[in-house]
């Protein structure tokens, strides 16, 4: 099945990519794994997830975790559909630029 190419400017900012290109690869991330891997404090990464939550391209769900003995709350980040069909159009996107298509 081939994908349609689409470049999408709010995925395309070099930490989003990022940010986008980790979820891909499986069926969520813990935030202070996402954070410590990408190198960036909370706050960065907080306001990174804020505009793709907001547009619809990432879920965050914070449960409890039975490693943890006190009452904090594990985020949970994951790509949605849209947000997985929309970062494969701009990876196509980015392969039709490089190949010069």
């Amino acid at each position: 099945m081939s994908v349609e190419a689409r470049f999408d400017e709010l995925i395309h900012s070099p930490l989003r990519l990022r940010i986008c290109g980790m979820l891909r690869a499986g069926s969520g991330i813990d935030f202070g794994v996402l954070r410590d891997t990408l190198g960036v404090s909370d706050a960065t990464l907080s306001k990174h997830l804020k505009l793709l939550v907001a547009a619809g391209l990432v879920t965050v769900a914070k449960t409890s975790s039975a490693a943890r003995t006190d009452a904090r709350r594990v985020a949970w980040v994951s790509l949605t559909p849209e947000g997985t069909a929309a970062f494969d159009s701009h990876v196509a996107a980015l392969r039709a630029i490089a190949l010069g298509e």
